[in-house]
């Protein structure tokens, strides 16, 4: 059986240059899709919700990728038709999102716009998972760290450049997007498409043959991977059903009678859907509809293997910080630091081009360090790496609330840089040895999960949280998002390294 070349560190490049432009996208919706629809009219309190369609659209969209790529093969190879598709469709979302004439407008190609980074970005840790023997797969991600860190520095920073250097207008009437951002928009589109190109362009996909070789070899060498195709029996999820409808009825039912704010319906919602989803898997296994990729990835959900479900926990807390942070730090900054709450002032778009400087920091600092943290984790191991930079990420949070000048908050970004380079690491370093080959995309598409559920969270409780806790004060928003960053920080310790050699 033949075993899985060791890439060179060219390689290794060319098969993730194309994070570069996804990062590129992803890091100017993070920077500026709250002040767009703060221009366009929203209350800081309602942004929550806005973003709702972010985290849905990867709940749906990446499972469902996952297991496309994983049962696919073409003139392209696997993945890379999913890579190119997703950059196509985002090139165009990012040139139409910031000349959207209404906030409806603006939610909508949220919606659409990271629907189409999912479809790109889901099969790239697969990518790694196919692509790379076990031994070099920390560096494999580290690498996507390193693209994703310096594309979201440059994309981060543009409208900050724009305005700085190139003398383009930082203001615009009330209601319209200034051309500093509408540019910056373009630019991403241009570098999406062509980061993507380079990688389906420069890398070459291993065959189907050659992929069951590598897989019957690695099943060998794991004997905790066994019947990873076998159906549960319906009766599982007809009764883990009934649970998830009586909780969500009655959180429901909660809000209602307590006339509490509507975002928190979402939660309620969410409980009773996945109890549907259950239902409708359960009638399918029982009709014997076994093959279907819905089953297969709701079936997959409930056979997680162990280490899966332990970094399942680690990754809600770690992704609920980095949520409060993308939807609320320009809030915070604008109204805790530069004393504005007024979206058309000069004062307001300093601060939020601030926020922009801010960002591209903490992606820079990350790329900086993605090459460290294989020497890091060598040194100690992967699991302690990670916690080391989960603290050094919810204490950079947390200090946010504590300086006044604008320049000292980019030393808060340095723990958060490091936190966000081992979030986009260490934690699929560690899953991908513990998964089945040959469902690595369904698995990857499943684990993101537990990315956007607490997203979804955020996105239900941040708004009541804001408005009746804080008082309207968002920075607190960022200091509960440090304290979940630690909490998972300190969960890291439970999780299980099958193949890690350092654990």
């Amino acid at each position: 059986m033949k075993q899985k070349p060791r890439l060179s560190f060219w390689q290794i490049w060319n098969m993730s240059f194309g994070f570069l432009g996804i990062q590129f996208g992803f890091a100017l919706q993070n920077a500026n899709v709250s002040r767009i629809f703060e221009t366009l009219g929203a209350n800081v309190e309602d942004i929550p919700i806005l973003w709702i369609a972010a985290p849905v659209t990867g709940l749906i969209i990446q499972p469902i990728i996952g297991h496309m790529s994983d049962n696919t093969w073409g003139r392209l190879g696997r993945r890379r038709p999913y890579f190119l598709v997703g950059a196509i469709l985002a090139s165009i979302a990012l040139l139409i999102m910031p000349n959207s004439p209404v906030l409806w407008v603006a939610a909508g190609m949220l919606w659409i716009m990271d629907a189409s980074i999912n479809i790109s970005m889901e099969p790239f840790r697969a990518f790694v998972g196919d692509m790379l023997p076990s031994d070099q797969r920390t560096k494999g991600f580290a690498m996507q760290s390193f693209f994703i860190g310096t594309g979201a520095v440059v994309a981060s920073a543009l409208p900050y450049i724009m305005t700085n250097w190139l003398n383009i207008a930082n203001t615009a009437p009330e209601g319209q997007i200034p051309p500093s951002v509408k540019y910056s928009f373009y630019i991403g589109g241009a570098v999406f498409i062509v980061a993507v190109l380079w990688t389906v362009l420069r890398t070459k996909e291993y065959s189907p043959e050659e992929m069951k070789e590598f897989h019957e070899e690695e099943a060998d060498l794991k004997q905790n991977i066994t019947e990873t195709d076998e159906i549960l029996p319906a009766s599982r999820f007809l009764k883990s059903s009934i649970f998830w409808i009586i909780a969500g009825a009655i959180l429901s039912y909660l809000v209602y009678y307590f006339e509490l704010d509507a975002e928190l319906y979402i939660l309620g919602f969410g409980l009773l859907v996945f109890g549907i989803v259950q239902i409708i898997t359960g009638s399918l296994i029982g009709k014997g509809k076994n093959k279907n990729g819905f089953v297969v990835v709701i079936n997959d959900l409930f056979k997680m293997p162990a280490t899966m479900k332990q970094l399942a926990v680690v990754q809600f807390f770690s992704w609920f910080a980095l949520f409060a942070m993308w939807i609320y730090t320009t809030a915070a900054v604008t109204s805790h630091i530069y004393g504005t709450d007024d979206s058309g002032s000069e004062l307001y778009n300093e601060g939020a081009n601030w926020v922009g400087i801010m960002f591209a920091a903490y992606n820079g600092f990350a790329a900086i360090v993605a090459f460290l943290l294989p020497v890091l984790a060598k040194l100690t191991n992967r699991k302690v790496t990670h916690m080391i930079s989960l603290i050094a990420g919810g204490l950079g949070l947390i200090s946010l609330y504590f300086f006044k000048d604008p320049n000292l908050l980019i030393i808060s970004m340095l723990g958060v840089g490091l936190a966000w380079a081992s979030i986009l690491a260490m934690p699929y370093a560690i899953l991908t040895g513990s998964l089945p080959q040959h469902k690595l995309g369904t698995y990857m598409g499943i684990f993101n999960f537990f990315i956007v559920i607490p997203q979804i969270l955020a996105a239900s409780i941040l708004g009541f949280y804001i408005r009746h806790i804080a008082e309207g004060h968002a920075i607190y928003a960022l200091i509960l998002g440090g304290i979940s960053m630690i909490i998972a920080a300190f969960l890291t310790l439970f999780v299980k390294d099958v193949d890690d050699p350092n654990r």
